[in-house]
Formats: structure tokens, C-alpha cells, sequence
């Protein structure tokens, strides 16, 4: 649990692959168990609960940056897409439309929005700061009220 609800991390061999945010613990298990159907869920030990806890404050704080291997799984669009996100500064904000043009891809805008909703590492691949033109926040994967929690922490935190 954190401030924003229930949270989910799970990790393969590479690094982090996911971080859920929910209101529903149990959704978000069977949102991982869809999302890697062949994995071999276990239990955390002393050292992933550590690592549960480090990514439940850098939620918590997200100006104190996160320095873990992040195991990234997407198609080639969606990893151009989520590194154009890595480059927006905590506490700002970039538009679909920005982060489209700034891929190379000026009319993918619906393309855009559709790999910041297939995020599965949220906070660390910070789709909260992807914002309509006119600057107002939609369609966030986890609550518009997360999405605008999470980016007046940021501002906060500058």
C-alpha cells in the first residue's frame, strides 16, 4: 500500500517490469498474471521487500529519482514513445501531441496516448506527465486523481 492505493512491483531476472497502481489488490495480480502469462509468481524475500519499499517511496517522493534496472518489454513504437517521456523534468508536463512530434511521428497522437495506457511501470516511466494540448489531464491507466496527485508531488518537490 502506498498514498496512492495499492501497489504491485514485480521483477523478472532483468530489472523491474512492472509497477500497478490500483484500488484493488487482486485486480492488479491478475492484471501481472495476464500481462506475463507464463511467469512463476513467488513471494518477495528480506531483499525484494527492501526493493518494494524503495519503489514505494520513490512514489511517495518522486523527486528523489529511481536508480533500479527497469526491464522494459514493448513494441518499438511504445519503447520510442517511453523513452520521450524519461526526457520530461519532474513537475512538467509534455502533450501527446509534443511527445508525438518529438518521436518523428507528428500524427500518431492516438498511437502516443495508446503506449502511455500500456505503461506498465508507472511513476518510473512517467506517462503522468503526458497532458492534452490544452494542458488539461486525461486518461491516465491508473485515475486522473493519480495522475494529478503524483505531478503536484513533483512540483512540490523541485
Amino acid at each position: 500500500m502506498c498514498s496512492l492505493g495499492s501497489i504491485l512491483v514485480a521483477r523478472s531476472a532483468r530489472g523491474i517490469c512492472a509497477i500497478l497502481l490500483g484500488d484493488d489488490p487482486d485486480a492488479l495480480l491478475r492484471e501481472l498474471q495476464n500481462r506475463f502469462p507464463k511467469a512463476n509468481l513467488i513471494g518477495g524475500d528480506s531483499a525484494f521487500e527492501q526493493l518494494v519499499a524503495y519503489v514505494v517511496g520513490f512514489v511517495e517522493a518522486p523527486h528523489l529519482g529511481l536508480d533500479l534496472p527497469l526491464d522494459v518489454r514493448g513494441t518499438a513504437f511504445q519503447q520510442r514513445v517511453w523513452q520521450a517521456l524519461l526526457a520530461i523534468p519532474a513537475g512538467s508536463t509534455a502533450s501527446y501531441t509534443e511527445i508525438a512530434r518529438k518521436i518523428g511521428a507528428p500524427r500518431a497522437v492516438r498511437a502516443v496516448a495508446a503506449a502511455c495506457a500500456a505503461n506498465p511501470l508507472a511513476v518510473a516511466i512517467p506517462c503522468h506527465r503526458v497532458v492534452r494540448s490544452d494542458g488539461a489531464l486525461a486518461g491516465y491507466r491508473w485515475g486522473v486523481e493519480r495522475k494529478r496527485a503524483l505531478l503536484e508531488r513533483e512540483r512540490r518537490g523541485r
